[in-house]
């Protein structure tokens, strides 16, 4: 082993703090050397705030913190001065890109790995979790090492070598941290914002290192100060918002009456304070201003209630996808809020803060992941179908350019794409990926999976549920909910992602990426064709359009959107046919039992849609049609006709007819999914019980007259 001059790296840390910039420092070779070299290193460097992750034991100085790489998210929000990764430990994308996101000016991080030649055939530890431990090259980290053998910028060790440190010209000006006019402009707009009209909500984006929750704690501070007596803060941990509230006591200086961990209160008795979301949503303490930071890690249906929830509300998040939600945060995001707060406005942060503007880790970091990846279509023509080629898409074999193109569609259409879903793109050998394009300009991309073919025994423990098998989400669903082994023995294609460029929608592209996907499985010899989804009727309807049938809804909302797992499938061989007969059959049997057990809050609209969508398992005789005649005359009470309407429900036809129908909620709350009176009128379906049944009977009434043949 070389010793490192400690000294060249010292004044490597001090000029790079001069210049307001950080740098990566891999560390190439045996992992042994490789420590023992950091080892005789670190205690010279500044290590204030600084991470070693990997694992806790193998840290080489105790005045670094140990973490996980699955506790990164933790730090949204905190500074470090040195970061210490053992890439020999295992690499998650996610974890790796936001922690660079901590690194202060003058920042290193130290990645220990081996020699870049052989990143395509090293056995990351990581792979197992996600399923790519399958010993073939790995296109992901092959690409990186390209990326980051070509960047001068990046500090190359082999602790076996002599090591040259780059020469740095000294800065015109000694960079330092301080509010740039991009902060003090969204401060100003929080004030105003604070101290405003109700229901003018503050959606706030930026990338990380811009001084987004510094601002924040700022304008909470000036809130304060100009009258308003209570101001929350929520955030996916109190680490969050250490920046927010560390700006709000310095601003508030000598106004400071008491301050502890999760409270600040001033000399007049106003206060700031934190609540983790769910305590402030189960307490729903008053406020006049709620700040919700990091709210791209925070599933969409907890920040529809905290928007519904108090008058002033502004939403901050960083809009790379290492935080779970991505660009697409905004764009979910936005649904809601120009549907229940229409006036809602909008601040973006892109002056950094804690680096310069051009800072070469940032550059590099946004270029080996993707995380600046922007679709861009050009000026496209009018499109039409003929126009568009439809093609199988691989691509690790893509060009930077058309792989940035495309990802970047795939960033702004869905709200979950992140690194880790690139690696397992590119990585994953059941991937299958389709191209739609027009002249060469890329207008919709797919990406599925091969899922299934497990072996009859391994099939039935599934079903029965003693084994899970790593991946195979639609098979082994369908084999221990719906109650099939078989289907954990059938081959099928789950569709993951499917993303059609704005300018080229509505006119069929998306079908014809599922359509060809699906011709693809066939000629594969697949059994199906499927997807799984958090459920919405414009998602419902688009699968539905490209021949997907309803074969399962999960009985847990999802994490990140609040919706339940929606799952559609179409068969592509005689067993795959038998399948999907079987399981929706079972679940049409099922049905009026199961939605007032697990589904009562299941949005109407989708609730009717997947109903009108099932096969039509009963029909009423004889009593039926005299008892819904009677209680259309108001001659019978609708507690007994309960078991009668809900049959009639999943009737040919019937469903399909009272979809339309102006009563269609109503008539999905109370029969289907079983909603008190009291519920109904909270809802504004019914003013009252005698108005409700008033109005079932006016719908069975013109049912019986003007609906499908009973």
């Amino acid at each position: 082993m070389v010793a490192p001059d400690t000294y060249a790296w010292r004044s490597l840390q001090a000029s790079l703090a001069a210049r307001g910039e950080r740098r990566l420092v891999l560390l190439e070779g045996a992992r042994d050397l490789s420590m023992q070299w950091l080892q005789a290193l670190t205690p010279s460097l500044e290590l204030e705030g600084g991470l070693w992750v990997g694992v806790a034991s193998d840290a080489l100085d105790g005045r670094l913190t140990s973490i996980e790489p699955a506790k990164a998210r933790q730090w949204l929000g905190r500074e470090t001065s040195l970061l210490v990764w053992d890439g020999w430990r295992g690499n998650p994308p996610d974890a790796l890109a936001a922690l660079t996101g901590t690194l202060k000016a003058g920042g290193l991080l130290f990645w220990l790995m081996p020699p870049l030649k052989e990143w395509g055939h090293f056995a990351d530890p990581d792979y197992a979790r996600t399923g790519l431990d399958h010993g073939q090259a790995h296109p992901f980290a092959e690409r990186m090492a390209g990326i980051l053998a070509a960047d001068p910028s990046v500090i190359r060790v082999r602790p076996d070598l002599p090591c040259t440190l780059p020469e740095l010209s000294a800065p015109h000006c000694e960079f330092t941290v301080a509010t740039t006019p991009d902060q003090q402009g969204l401060i100003q707009k929080l004030v105003a914002f604070g101290l405003g009209r109700r229901r003018r909500p503050l959606v706030v984006t930026a990338d990380r290192g811009r001084g987004k929750s510094a601002a924040l704690g700022m304008a909470a501070a000036q809130l304060l100060l100009q009258g308003r007596r209570q101001v929350l803060v929520t955030a996916p941990s109190r680490d969050n918002v250490d920046a927010l509230f560390e700006h709000a006591r310095g601003s508030l200086g000598a106004e400071v009456l008491e301050a502890n961990h999760d409270r600040i209160e001033t000399v007049s008795g106003a206060q700031l304070r934190f609540l983790p979301i769910r305590d402030l949503l189960r307490e729903k303490p008053e406020a006049e201003v709620v700040m919700v930071d990091e709210a791209a890690a925070i599933p969409v249906f907890l920040l529809k209630l905290v928007l519904l929830g108090w008058p002033r509300v502004a939403f901050a998040s960083t809009v790379h996808g290492y935080e779970g939600a991505g660009r697409g945060f905004a764009i979910r995001f936005r649904q809601i809020l120009d549907q229940a707060t229409p006036q809602w406005q909008s601040q973006t942060l892109s002056q950094p803060v804690r680096w310069v503007k051009g800072d070469p880790l940032e550059l590099l970091i946004s270029g080996l992941f993707l995380l600046g990846a922007e679709h861009n279509p050009g000026d496209l023509p009018e499109a039409e179908v003929g126009e568009v080629v439809i093609e199988p898409w691989q691509p690790a074999q893509a060009s930077e350019a058309k792989l940035a193109d495309a990802f970047g569609l795939l960033v702004d259409a869905h709200y979950r794409t992140t690194p880790a879903d690139l690696r397992q793109w590119m990585d994953e050998p059941a991937a299958r990926s389709w191209r739609a394009h027009i002249n060469g300009k890329t207008v919709g991309v797919l990406w599925g999976a091969v899922e299934g073919g497990l072996s009859k025994e391994l099939a039935a423990q599934v079903a029965s549920g003693k084994r899970r098998v790593r991946g195979n989400l639609l098979p082994q669903s369908l084999a221990s909910h719906s109650g099939f082994p078989e289907a954990a023995s059938q081959r099928g294609l789950r569709i993951i992602r499917i993303a059609v460029t704005a300018q080229a929608r509505r006119v069929g592209i998306g079908r014809g990426l599922v359509a060809a996907a699906a011709a693809g499985a066939e000629q594969e010899g697949l059994d199906f064709t499927g997807t799984s989804f958090g459920g919405s009727s414009d998602l419902y309807d688009f699968w539905a359009s490209c021949g997907l049938e309803f074969v399962r809804i999960g009985l847990r909302q999802e994490a990140t959107s609040g919706e339940y797992p929606v799952q559609m499938a179409y068969a592509g061989s005689a067993e795959g046919m038998s399948l999907v007969q079987q399981v929706r059959a079972r679940l049409a049997r099922h049905w009026l039992v199961l939605v007032p057990l697990n589904w009562k809050d299941l949005e109407p609209g989708l609730l009717a849609e997947m109903t009108a969508g099932l096969p039509s398992e009963c029909w009423p005789d004889a009593a039926d049609i005299r008892d819904l005649q009677n209680f259309g005359g108001g001659h019978r009470g609708f507690r007994l006709m309960v078991p009668v309407l809900r049959d009639l429900s999943l009737g040919f036809g019937v469903m399909s007819w009272l979809r339309g129908h102006e009563e269609a909620n109503l008539w999905c709350r109370a029969v289907l999914q079983g909603w008190s009176w009291p519920e109904l009128q909270r809802e504004g379906l019914c003013s009252g019980q005698r108005d409700g049944e008033d109005r079932l009977r006016t719908v069975v009434l013109e049912l019986l007259q003007n609906g499908p043949e009973l």
